[in-house]
């Protein structure tokens, strides 16, 4: 494991940084795309869809996620809106490992080039986090099609879709992954109010959506991935997406509070002088490192460790991120005092978006739990 980034990785960043600074900045840009529903513009998806950051993260590069955490924390420093994670980072994994060779080449070509928008549809109505055995179910009409009924919450920028790639059991009980067009009449998706609008979500019903599924079954003998182990990597690779994201909106949120430190002056010095600031300028420090250090971790292993250390790596890296990023947003807020309150400064934002990464994927409960179960049961 190389802990430091490589001179295409640095470079990887620089353009990142700019091209948002430039085509996508906090202002007006973001706040502009608060109550669009899809969050994002068709001219910001092509120019970084033309960076190739969309292709990054295609399982079968050695350096997948570790390349694509570089873009990843870019994108949360700017708390920039857009399904990059839920097409990117979802719907690649998925078809890259549920997927037959025919289903990679149908889909993968126009997904990692950002020509199409996916996302992957795992949660339902008061059953949490339990996707393994999905309520929505799969029936199959021909050889290559099937018709998908159900309901899912929380899917990523569904709003944005042109896919949809929906867990579901088949009549067998046998997990599997399908593939929905998002343009279906069968469809219907009802976006989601959130408190963080930077990230997008909607409640998609599924009444007889036409499907075709990827695979033929949960075994892997149709030259696919087993679906559900596929489907647990995927999980595991967004909630690590998701933290790398927190630790860039966190690192920004950190100096946005440091730099005001230094210019605001009470009593007749900079606040940044009094000691009750500076203990929760370094704590805000120590927790953004300390996730940087699990995520990249977390990125490593996804890419590089077997299946076992890939799950604990992730979960403990969301485990850890969940409540300790908030706090770096809560304890940022507390340093800009009153105006950090007002709709005018960005610093909600941020806050909001770090907010939202302790539930998204599962709270810090749930991470501790899995790991708890990790240790005791192996």
């Amino acid at each position: 494991m190389d802990l430091e980034f490589s001179p295409e990785q640095e470079q990887l960043r620089a353009t990142v940084r700019r091209f948002l600074s430039e085509r996508a900045p906090v202002s007006p840009y973001v706040r502009s795309m608060l109550d669009d529903a899809r969050g994002t513009s068709d001219d910001v998806w092509r120019g970084l869809a033309s960076l190739g950051v969309t292709a990054l993260a295609d399982p079968s590069s050695a350096t997948a996620m570790v390349d694509t955490a570089v873009v990843l924390e870019e994108l949360g420093r700017a708390v920039h809106p857009g399904p990059f994670t839920s097409s990117a980072v979802g719907a690649v994994g998925v078809v890259a490992l549920a997927g037959t060779e025919r289903d990679r080449e149908t889909w993968m070509a126009a997904l990692t080039s950002g020509e199409t928008v996916g996302t992957v549809a795992l949660l339902e109505p008061a059953r949490r986090y339990q996707w393994r055995s999905p309520v929505t179910r799969a029936t199959r009409v021909a050889d290559d099609e099937w018709r998908v009924d159900g309901t899912k919450v929380h899917v990523r920028d569904a709003s944005a879709a042109d896919v949809v790639f929906v867990v579901a059991s088949g009549a067998d009980g046998e997990l599997g992954v399908f593939a929905v067009d998002a343009a279906d009449p069968a469809v219907a998706v009802d976006a989601t109010p959130t408190v963080d609008g930077t990230r997008k979500e909607a409640t998609v019903v599924l009444d007889g959506a036409r499907a075709r599924r990827l695979g033929d079954d949960d075994r892997g003998n149709s030259g696919g991935g087993c679906a559900t182990g596929a489907v647990a990597q995927v999980v595991d690779r967004l909630a690590v997406a998701d933290v790398v994201d927190g630790v860039g909106a966190a690192a920004r949120a950190l100096e946005l509070a440091v730099e005001y430190a230094k210019a605001r002056e009470q009593f007749g010095r900079p606040i940044g002088s009094f000691q009750a600031v500076q203990h929760l300028c370094a704590d805000m420090l120590q927790a953004v490192e300390l996730a940087r250090a699990g995520a990249y971790y977390a990125c490593w292993a996804l890419d590089a460790a077997d299946a076992c250390e890939r799950h604990r790596a992730a979960t403990m890296a969301k485990a850890f991120a969940s409540d300790e990023l908030y706090r770096v947003g809560a304890s940022a807020l507390q340093v800009f005092g009153g105006v950090g309150f007002t709709w005018e400064h960005d610093i909600h934002l941020y806050l909001k978006r770090l907010m939202s990464l302790r539930q998204v994927g599962g709270t810090s409960d749930d991470h501790l739990a899995e790991l708890a179960s990790i240790a005791l049961d192996g």
